[in-house]
């Protein structure tokens, strides 16, 4: 029994109940793998969930603002994927009259989707054999194999593309390719892996050669970016002041509080009333600082609770919100965590 065969059968015997495996729909296998990109199962599916609540069509997403986007996709991260998610379902809706491309080189070229995402569309939704390559395939293809290029190295990507070209099975890609992501994310995972129990126990490279916890290997590490972020929170009569956020900084598109970024972690508050010396604010509380980490930055934040005896500058410069508005806009984790402490 080859490989494609062996894991299919494992599939069919292991494999999860999940909504977006039930459809050809490529709208929504296309909604479920955006959301899925960064994301854990569990998670990603009640957002699956929710948007095809809102939103069971491309033309219903199409016709939506961003902002509204945005606020479904909150707790989610990774923002631009819905931005994109949302331009191009604007785009298939007014240039391709809101029929999603059928040819794989044509769904390739729509906005957000690479390779793994256009595989698996191609694969899930019209059956064409295009072997999708996300993280769970690269570490059991790797072990497997034996296969010691890194996976994010030019030559690596190439030799993991052939592999996997080679193994899927052209009758049943559609299956296949669900096979070796559920193999990789509940069999051969990343730390403790059933290797006991393993269909591929006795050809794996990795088991006998005890590499399991070396491979697949990565050569480019994250640097992240240290940063300090001073939240001023100003809020007068039942009313919270938001900023919206644009430019190319993360969060576009969002709303968090008034911000003034430093060197370093801020512990007094003059520094803060310098900078903001028009709105005339009093300090009512300071929080403790917050540590958010992202994919390539550590962000601290201190949250200045303050009030004000001029709001007329104040609505000027910033968006008034009612209290009992605050969940129609869309704020980064750290916002909500924070909104969850004083509201």
């Amino acid at each position: 029994m080859g490989f494609s065969e062996k894991l299919i059968m494992w599939y069919k015997q292991n494999q999860r109940d999940l909504p977006w495996r039930k459809t050809t729909d490529p709208y929504k296998i296309w909604l479920s793998e955006i959301i899925l990109q960064q994301t854990r199962v569990n998670q990603g599916l009640n957002y699956y969930t929710k948007f095809l609540k809102k939103h069971p069509t491309i033309e219903s997403l199409a016709a939506s603002s961003e902002k509204n986007i945005l606020n479904l996709w909150q707790g989610l991260g990774y923002y631009s994927r819905a931005r994109n998610l949302h331009f191009t379902a604007k785009y298939i809706s007014t240039e391709l009259n809101g029929v999603f491309p059928t040819a794989h080189q044509d769904i390739l070229k729509l906005k957000g989707i690479g390779e793994y995402t256009a595989a698996a569309i191609s694969s899930f939704a019209y059956k064409e054999a295009y072997p999708v390559i996300d993280g769970n395939v690269y570490r059991v293809i790797s072990r497997i194999f034996g296969v010691e290029n890194a996976m994010d190295s030019t030559a690596g990507k190439k030799i993991f593309k052939k592999i996997a070209t080679e193994l899927i099975d052209t009758k049943n890609p559609d299956t296949y390719n669900q096979a070796i992501m559920e193999f990789g994310a509940l069999q051969c995972k990343p730390k403790s892996p059933n290797c006991e129990d393993c269909p591929f126990l006795l050809e794996c490279f990795a088991y006998k050669n005890k590499l399991i916890a070396v491979l697949p290997k990565k050569e480019k590490k994250i640097k992240q970016r240290v940063r300090f972020f001073n939240y001023v929170v100003i809020i007068h009569e039942n009313n919270i002041y938001l900023n919206e956020r644009k430019g190319k900084d993360i969060w576009q598109g969002l709303y968090d509080f008034p911000v003034f970024e430093t060197k370093e972690q801020l512990t007094s508050y003059p520094l803060l009333e310098k900078e903001f010396t028009p709105l005339e604010l009093r300090l009512r509380n300071q929080s403790t600082a917050y540590k958010h980490i992202l994919s390539h930055q550590k962000i601290y934040a201190t949250f200045w609770l303050v009030s004000s005896s001029k709001p007329e500058n104040i609505d000027v410069k910033f968006n008034k919100i009612a209290l009992n508005e605050i969940n129609n806009f869309p704020v980064p984790k750290l916002i909500e965590i924070y909104l969850k402490t004083i509201l």
